[in-house]
């Protein structure tokens, strides 16, 4: 009997062993290997934010294939990285972040979009797991949440760029607001950049639509009857693209600016010639000069990919991997609690820029402004970082 006592007692502490290292705590659950840290990546894979989603999750996996350990005292785990669908809307966002949680991971990357990292920021803080939101501008998605972090800029500060743009450097006094009602990412932007505008002394013309709707020209009509200097259309790429063609088809000639979700490729594919023009507010470009290591990554993203510059939201991506390898490093343990807190005391320089957090979690990054040219993205500028 003594013999079993002490085989039972073993067993339990070689099982509470393993949920510790593999990733404990609120959000833990026992590992199936005690070597290997359990991380979750909620993305859009599916719908129509797709394509965005794929060029985000491309720099995370670029990050993981040069660095797929963590040493925590002088052991080197493996990272394995755990997908799960929040195809861009709220209840499947919350329904991803609660199956990743259930699958025992320490920490969720994502998501691609406001929207559905919206969906992530109640269950992360509930279940006390944190998460590092990588291209999620909303305001929304950190405010009020200790376990909720991001390695972009917000829309108050892009609104506030992109109005000044128009009216310094494009010398526009009237712009046209067209707003996508069903997206918080779009309601948001157009409001910051609405105040700013008119905070300059400047006059908007507001029109709005639904996620979904393919037909603007209702929309158009009216905003061209204003008479604006400048279009300012913060939209997935989606349904800007389809809003550019059809205003640029109707006779406008006039800039149309955008937000950060412009800078997808996908954005040109589907808006085609009418795309040229275009210019827009992003974290990253392949020309800018964000820190001393966006030329080393740059040119190792081309040399593995023909040529090509990395996006963006890759860019974030790969920052935001990283961001929490250190931060896992750092605590030196794999407990939620322990990563959150080393989170906040971060003190970080990736790709796109140095990132250390304010009290909602939000660092501050500078901005860079693009210009769709000859059907490929052209750098214009950078905004320093406020």
């Amino acid at each position: 009997m003594k013999k079993k006592l002490m085989a039972v007692a073993l067993t339990l502490a070689m099982s509470m062993t393993a949920m510790l290292t593999g990733c404990g705590g609120n959000g833990g659950s026992e590992s199936a290997d005690a070597d290997t840290i359990k991380i979750g990546v909620t993305m859009p894979y599916t719908g129509d934010m797709a394509a965005g989603a794929a060029i985000e999750d491309e720099g995370i996996k670029l990050a993981h294939s040069k660095r797929p350990t963590a040493t925590i005292d002088g052991k080197e785990y493996q990272i394995e990285l755990i997908p799960a669908d929040n195809k861009g809307e709220k209840v499947e966002a919350t329904n991803a972040a609660t199956s990743l949680i259930d699958q025992g991971v320490c920490a969720i990357l994502g998501s691609y979009s406001s929207t559905p990292s919206l969906g992530v920021s109640q269950i992360v803080k509930e279940a006390g797991v944190p998460a590092i939101g990588l291209s999620c501008t909303n305001p929304a998605v950190t405010a009020g949440n200790e376990y909720y972090f991001r390695v972009c800029f917000i829309d108050p500060y892009q609104g506030k760029v992109m109005a000044n743009y128009a009216y310094n450097n494009l010398g526009a006094r009237t712009a046209a607001v067209a707003t996508e009602k069903g997206s918080d990412y779009s309601v948001g932007l157009a409001q910051y950049f609405t105040e700013e505008f008119q905070k300059l002394g400047g006059t908007v013309v507001e029109a709005s639509y639904q996620t979904g709707d393919t037909d603007f020209n209702a929309q158009i009509t009216n905003l061209k009857a204003g008479n604006p200097d400048v279009y300012f259309v913060p939209s997935n790429y989606t349904e800007a693209a389809m809003f550019v063609k059809q205003a640029k088809q109707a006779g406008v000639t006039q800039t149309i600016l955008g937000g950060d979700l412009y800078g997808v490729p996908e954005f040109i594919t589907l808006c085609g010639e009418e795309a040229n023009g275009c210019q827009f507010s992003t974290y990253f470009d392949a020309n800018s000069n964000l820190s001393d290591k966006t030329a080393e990554f740059v040119q190792e993203y081309r040399d593995a990919n023909n040529g090509k510059d990395p996006a963006g939201c890759t860019a974030l991506g790969y920052d935001g991997y990283n961001l929490l390898i250190d931060s896992i490093e750092k605590a030196g343990s794999t407990d939620p609690e322990d990563i959150k807190n080393a989170l906040k005391e971060a003190d970080f320089v990736g790709v796109t820029g140095p990132v250390k957090f304010d009290e909602n979690n939000n660092p501050s990054k500078a901005a860079v402004i693009m210009e769709v040219k000859d059907n490929q993205f052209s750098y214009i500028t950078e905004v320093a970082a406020e």
